[in-house]
């Protein structure tokens, strides 16, 4: 059946609806009828369609299973009750419920849905962060399956009352979204934050399945969550999948290389590998082990003209087929990617960089628009437990380390500092032969066609991009 059978026609999302017009709209609506089941931060999504009006044409139940022993015994066992386990038996068991009771009284063009959230939110005893599960089940073609979609969101609010309102204002957006935007599941995801400023909530991972979302990649649309605003990094584990950052970064070292990786090359293996090698090898590492990550930022590639998401993505396949987690961000600068990733853990971060990258890192020009210019960014760069590891370059033929490397000559000072205090490590086993290597050079071979470039490549790589005519390829 076509989708577009179901949908309603939009030309353009309406961005002006108010939290409590969305709510109305849905409530009016006699076709859709469904359930509230939340689990922390009081029922505030219940709240704001009983507070719009004509809610008895919309809620079948709301609910709040609070005490952990009732909602095992509702919902069965779960690893951890804020979890993405907890949320899908919750939106299971409710949808299917209420399929069951009213399946056959209910008008046959009903639209049956189940929203659930499981949040941890601020509170006297609560001082962990401030996250949640939240998703909607709902019957958009009939006859067929449910439809899903999941997302976890951090509170970022101070007080509960805030991060509750949030959250309520959230879910509204929700399964408005789900309803009328599922023909654009973009919109989907940019309405999400309507009425509902962006420094109160993230939305770090979405996920959508069900017969009515089968076309669509869920990786790929994950990178619109930071196209939108809704977050500043996504992450794809090392299988590809989609990942809560906080999840995969909490108690971790981490050894991350920033790069746009166009493509990756030799260098860029040797590299990593010689400073993992070598950060391993340091005083005070966790026992949780190390996670090695590498990021590109959307923001630095602004000046490229090949950036759609779609290119994006065969970049993120290509490091993820080289066993890499993927970070993708929005963050310029050095320090804005450490504090992000310090959210998430108190143990030693490395960076891993090239003597190129020390031109643009002591370059004043870098910080320009920043309060306290260069010294406050080197400042929040280098503290917690924080170092650069720095590998070599050849440059015009001439080998440039650590100790040799060129910069501004008003910050060598602050250079010589910083190495005499180990903030910066030069990174001491590495591949001279692989030195000759330059990404750009390597992007002008490979849109000529096959040949020595090939070699510059790590295996496996090479054959991807020819197969699939990434960077401009061509036979």
């Amino acid at each position: 059946m076509s989708k577009q059978h179901y949908s309603t026609p939009h030309t353009l999302r309406n961005e002006q609806v108010s939290t409590r017009q969305k709510a109305l709209e849905i409530n009016l609506d006699e076709r859709k009828y469904g359930t509230f089941v939340e689990i922390g931060a009081g029922q505030e999504v219940a709240r704001q369609f009983f507070s719009a009006g004509a809610a008895a044409g919309t809620i079948a139940k709301t609910m709040s299973a609070y005490d952990m022993q009732i909602s095992d015994v509702i919902y069965g066992k779960a690893g951890a009750y804020v979890s993405r386990e907890r949320l899908e038996q919750m939106l299971t068991r409710e949808y299917d419920l209420l399929v069951e009771r009213l399946g056959e009284s209910r008008p046959a063009n009903t639209q049956f849905f189940s929203y659930a959230a499981t949040v941890t939110a601020k509170s006297f005893k609560q001082k962990n962060e401030c996250h949640g599960w939240i998703g909607i089940k709902l019957n958009l073609i009939p006859n067929f399956p449910p439809d899903e979609i999941v997302l976890h969101v951090r509170m970022l609010d101070e007080d509960n009352q805030s991060q509750s309102e949030a959250l309520g204002i959230l879910g509204v957006n929700l399964l408005y979204g789900a309803f009328h935007y599922r023909d654009e599941p973009k919109w989907i995801i940019d309405s999400l934050t309507d009425n509902i400023d962006s420094t109160r909530l993230e939305i770090d991972l979405i996920h959508f399945s069900g017969p009515y979302f089968a076309s669509i990649n869920n990786r790929l649309i994950n990178l619109h969550l930071v196209r939108s605003w809704c977050c500043r990094a996504v992450m794809f584990d090392n299988t590809g999948n989609s990942i809560v950052p906080a999840s995969a970064l909490r108690k971790k070292d981490v050894l991350v290389m920033r790069g746009s990786f166009k493509p990756p090359t030799n260098v860029h293996m040797d590299m990593n590998n010689a400073a993992l090698e070598q950060f391993s090898k340091m005083e005070g590492l966790s026992d949780r082990g190390i996670i090695n990550v590498v990021e590109i930022s959307m923001s630095r590639l602004g000046t490229d003209a090949d950036t759609s998401d779609e290119e994006l993505l065969a970049r993120v396949d290509l490091l993820i087929q080289l066993g890499f987690n993927v970070l993708i961000s929005d963050y310029f600068r050095f320090f804005r990617l450490r504090s992000w990733m310090r959210r998430y853990t108190d143990n030693h971060i490395a960076v891993a960089l090239s003597t190129f990258d020390l031109n643009q890192l002591f370059n004043d020009d870098y910080y320009e628009g920043l309060e306290g210019g260069i010294l406050a960014a080197i400042g929040k760069l280098f503290s917690d437990d924080t170092h650069a590891m720095v590998y070599p370059a050849k440059i015009n033929g001439e080998l440039i380390t650590l100790e040799n490397a060129q910069v501004p000559v008003k910050n060598i000072h602050l250079l010589k500092y910083l190495t005499l205090n180990k903030s910066l490590i030069p990174i001491e086993h590495y591949k001279e032969e692989n030195l000759h290597i330059l990404p750009n050079e390597v992007m002008e071979e490979l849109a000529k066609g096959r040949g020595d470039w090939e070699q510059s490549i790590p295996k496996g790589i090479a054959e991807e991009i020819i197969n699939k005519k990434l960077f401009g390829f061509k036979e």
